[in-house]
């Protein structure tokens, strides 16, 4: 079964001939995962990618209620169905599950693994390719976005980052410790609008990530923004970007954050630039969560996610008329920590179209 050359994943690396098994359909099924997994990660695919791959197809193996020599097109056919009528997954998401399913049986059906030996010889069947051309979704659009989804417009975005800022204000004057957190998702949040970072791209940003820019001296220490875990390619490491700033809030909004909410975290002693509450870095979830439940408290458009942040980045001219207004709360005696409301907002310039920052995006 496959020569004297075993590659990854082949299977008499994951089971002894002719070894009686005590359940031999779940053992064999659990070593072909196992075997593929192996041969995932020597072609230096993440193991979040590999895990996900390997969670899609057990779920294929739930829904047809059989094992890989056991499966048929009709099973992808019945799965794709429920997804979509059932489900509701959208397209991309499809696509990607059959994916999955078509390069697991591509794996179990290659000779050189001997897996189609190994199941003939205990089960007297073999599994095929059940993921074809006809039965499957095409990848024929790089863009495969719902149309429902858009970028903010200037009063959405507004209105949000008002609404981020009065939710630090009204935790504070609980007296509750939350206001930490709170005001970390509120910086977050510019911080991915003012670079247009993704999601991953924000969560990943260390402390010493901003340095400053020879030509825009007049934004100190955080002149350029060094964005060290951008989308990567399969099989490759993140990608690497350096971000100008251009805003002239931006800087002041960070350093706020930096030196003086920062220091209060728990786990502020770590790299990360955004500390969670239990953990060295926040996580994508919370950022998901959070950003959601401010949408959905100002009534704004449930297709607006976070992504819509990164997408205003095609507006420059509305961008850089963002500042910072930092001023004393009304009422309260300024204090060196947060008695401070952070309001950002979009300033109506009588001129359209103002003079270029000092640098671009890339």
């Amino acid at each position: 079964m496959g020569g004297d050359t075993l590659v990854p994943g082949s299977a008499r690396l994951h089971l002894v001939d002719c070894l009686p098994l005590l359940r031999p359909e779940e053992q064999v099924f659990e070593a072909m995962l196992a075997g593929w997994r192996n041969q995932q990660l020597t072609r230096n695919l993440s193991f979040g990618y590999v895990s996900d791959q390997e969670r899609t197809v057990r779920a294929f193996a739930r829904h047809a209620d059989g094992l890989p020599w056991k499966w048929a097109p009709q099973h992808v056919e019945e799965w794709s169905m429920d997804l979509r009528s059932v489900r509701g997954c959208a397209r991309s998401t499809v696509r990607n599950y059959q994916g999955a399913v078509r390069q697991f049986c591509d794996f179990v059906t290659n000779p050189a693994y001997g897996w189609a030996e190994e199941c003939l010889l205990r089960f007297g069947a073999h599994p095929v390719q059940v993921v074809h051309d006809w039965n499957a979704a095409v990848h024929a659009d790089e863009g495969e976005g719902e149309p429902e989804r858009r970028a903010f417009i200037r009063p959405e975005l507004e209105a949000f980052f008002d609404y981020a800022d009065e939710q630090v204000v009204r935790v504070r004057g609980k007296g509750c410790k939350g206001w930490l957190p709170t005001f970390r998702d509120a910086t977050l949040f510019k911080t991915a609008y003012g670079y247009g970072l993704r999601r991953n791209e924000t969560r990943m940003l260390n402390e010493v990530d901003f340095g400053p820019n020879p030509h825009g001296r007049e934004f100190g220490d955080y002149g350029t923004l060094m964005v060290r875990h951008g989308k990567a390619k399969k099989g490759s490491p993140p990608k690497r970007r350096s971000v100008l700033t251009v805003c002239q809030w931006t800087p002041v909004v960070i350093e706020e954050w930096v030196t003086e909410v920062r220091p209060g975290m728990r786990h502020a002693h770590g790299p990360a630039l955004w500390p969670s509450e239990r953990g060295l870095r926040v996580g994508l979830q919370r950022l998901d969560s959070r950003f959601a439940a401010y949408r959905d408290a100002l009534g704004l458009d449930p297709a607006l996610e976070f992504h819509s942040l990164r997408q205003v980045v095609h507006h420059p001219p509305d961008r850089r008329r963002l500042r910072s207004a930092v001023r004393p709360a009304a009422g309260r005696p300024r204090v060196r920590i947060h008695h401070r409301d952070l309001h950002v907002r979009l300033l109506r310039l009588p001129n359209p179209h103002p003079s270029p920052g000092p640098g671009r995006h890339r």
